[in-house]
């Protein structure tokens, strides 16, 4: 059994590097001529590309496998407004370079579109800019040729109650491109749908679950998480990539939503012991404000509590 743990995004270790620079619609706007909107688009994406490519160099240098990118990668990629940006085409070679990295690396990466994203929205307008949105992260994994890329959405709001926004939810993902549906995955949340809620709806679609740890804490029904890891874990029996959880620690109380810039290593020690007896590969993805610092430490505060584990390298757990 191995665990392998990741970061989100920014690299604060190696010069504060972030692939998420931005142009705003108001900036672009601004801009002169047509020509000149465009070509402040290809330099800040540009640049953003570049950045994404030295973050994968520093953490294929640091043995971390795993690894998200961000959704704002591309600026105004998704913008109703920014129609005659073909970025796709105007950046081409940049993401074949960026996919051959990853590929011949061995990374996992993959993507979180935020929660603006509400498949289960009983707005259309909504669900025209979710597709639209998710299409984006869709694209994404095939211009860089990584075909085992996953985006992590939550199943949405409760409007109307949990009985129809699981119906809406049904109808809307079932109408979804299979570009879509073929890279998307679900978590539980920390307001809404709970692990019963969102493993029972995987199960049904035949989708994997993201297990979200903090959240299931924050709002889970009065369900024990233990007694449905295996269920969840089994969400990812065809899968070609292990299991993928979510893990981070609250900023104050115990159920404050908000993530705090490090990791508890007692709360992580305790939830990978409940995991050891199933024996599964877990791909541990730590959302933690201070991203792959938050990694290191916890490593090393591990390493303390816990000197009879097995490292294999930087940051991946072996237990035999």
């Amino acid at each position: 059994m191995q665990i392998r743990l990741g970061y989100v995004a920014t690299a604060l270790k190696a010069a504060k590097i972030t692939s998420a620079s931005t142009v705003t619609f108001s900036t672009y706007t601004k801009q002169s001529t047509d020509r000149d909107k465009l070509e402040k688009l290809q330099k800040v994406a540009v640049s953003n590309v570049n950045d994404l490519y030295k973050i994968l160099e520093y953490t294929v240098k640091n043995d971390v496998h795993f690894y998200r990118i961000t959704s704002a990668l591309i600026p105004l990629a998704t913008h109703p407004e920014v129609t005659d940006w073909e970025f796709r085409r105007i950046l081409k070679m940049d993401f074949d370079w960026l996919g051959n990295y990853i590929n011949n690396n061995n990374l996992r990466v993959d993507t979180h579109p935020d929660e603006s994203n509400v498949i289960n929205s009983s707005k259309e307008e909504v669900i025209k800019s979710t597709e639209k949105n998710l299409m984006f992260h869709a694209n994404l994994f095939q211009d860089i040729n990584y075909p085992l890329g996953k985006m992590i959405l939550h199943i949405g709001g409760k409007e109307g109650g949990k009985l129809a926004a699981t119906e809406r939810f049904f109808k809307n993902y079932n109408n979804l491109p299979k570009e879509i549906t073929k890279s998307v995955v679900f978590e539980n949340d920390d307001k809404s749908f709970t692990t019963k809620e969102v493993l029972n709806i995987c199960k049904e679609i035949n989708v994997p679950m993201v297990l979200d740890v903090h959240h299931h804490n924050c709002n889970n029904g009065g369900d024990d998480l233990e007694p449905m890891l295996k269920d969840i874990f089994s969400t990812w029996e065809n899968e070609l990539l292990p299991v993928k959880v979510h893990f981070s620690s609250p900023k104050t109380g115990e159920k404050d939503k908000k993530h705090a810039d490090n990791i508890d290593a007692e709360a992580f020690i305790e939830f990978i012991e409940k995991c050891i007896p199933l024996g599964i590969d877990l791909d541990i993805m730590l959302e933690a404000k201070l991203a792959d610092l938050a990694l290191f430490k916890l490593v090393d505060d591990v390493k303390i509590l816990k000197p009879e584990w097995t490292w294999l390298d930087t940051s991946t757990l072996e237990f035999n």
